[in-house]
């Protein structure tokens, strides 16, 4: 059973992983752009968020490129999308650099949306997840692939209090577009 982090509020920490992007040749990493299918899965990334009620209060994206894509075309499915922080520390961050960039957010944010990369995003999912609905903890131990969404929910008076174990993994998805819907709202 998951240990709670404290008493407070229910706090939902949306994990992200950017979509499929490109490779042309001579781009640094940083650089690289979505694919067509990034730019189909980006979107449908968007409206899965919506569909399920995790529309995020503030999120937190990469500085790379293809993640500032994927929250530009995922956040444009929204009506009024939320305030967004570009962090350059979420690019190839490590589990303790994206827990440290989680535990700034402001208490007021009850859900955070966090836009980046693999390894990081996958290993910080099973390390803040105690426990999982259904087989949501080994969906991620198989595979985080790109457009992969986790719901990460806790109760806690502030970011701060997020550690390990301390999350209910609830929801684990991955939205893809249909071909002939790049980028449409």
């Amino acid at each position: 059973m998951t240990a709670r982090a404290s008493a407070g509020p229910l706090r939902r920490l949306v994990v992200l992983r950017h979509a499929k992007s490109a490779w042309p040749e001579g781009v640094p990493d940083q650089l690289r752009p979505l694919a067509a299918r990034g730019r189909r899965d980006a979107p449908a990334a968007g409206r899965a968020l919506a569909a399920s009620d995790c529309l995020p209060d503030l999120a937190v994206c990469s500085t790379a490129v293809r993640a500032r894509q994927t929250w530009d075309l995922a956040s444009a499915q929204w009506g009024t999308p939320p305030p967004v922080r570009h962090d350059r520390r979420v690019y190839a961050a490590g589990v303790p650099d994206l827990l440290e960039v989680v535990r700034e957010v402001p208490p007021e944010v009850e859900t955070l949306l966090l836009v980046g990369h693999n390894p990081g995003l996958e290993e910080l999912v099973l390390e803040l997840a105690g426990d999982g609905l259904d087989d949501t903890v080994e969906q991620v131990r198989r595979k985080f692939p790109t457009s992969a969404i986790a719901v990460l929910a806790w109760h806690g008076t502030g970011w701060a209090a997020l550690g390990p174990g301390t999350a209910l993994l609830t929801e684990v998805t991955v939205p893809r577009g249909e071909k002939g819907r790049e980028g449409s709202a």
